[in-house]
């Protein structure tokens, strides 16, 4: 039963970055899905894997781990390139290709 610690990524169906500020804790799947014969449906006996945690930070869900004796690893985000845009870049004369209609 080892722990995943991660901070979940942006949804790529929407501009905003809600949820992604608090660390999510999720369990690593214990038994394999099997494919229930008559409906065909997906299904598993493991109930860990329904749980989600969220903690404020990273330290708070390594410590909830360690306190209850759940091994864990913690997977860093990603930093994300910003990129600095302006609308009147458009029009500036250091473009490589000259901006035409």
């Amino acid at each position: 039963m080892t722990a995943r610690i991660f901070k979940p990524a942006k949804n790529a169906m929407q501009s905003g970055v809600a949820k992604t500020r608090e660390w999510q804790l999720d369990y690593e799947p214990e038994q394999a899905r099997v494919i229930e014969p008559l409906m065909g449906w997906t299904s598993s006996g493991d109930m860990k894997q329904q749980i989600t945690l969220r903690f404020e930070t990273r330290e708070d869900a390594i410590a909830y781990c360690e306190r209850e004796g759940i091994p864990y690893q913690v997977i860093e985000p990603k930093v994300k390139a910003a990129r600095k845009a302006a609308y009147a870049d458009n029009f500036a004369f250091r473009r490589s290709e000259p901006w035409t209609h």
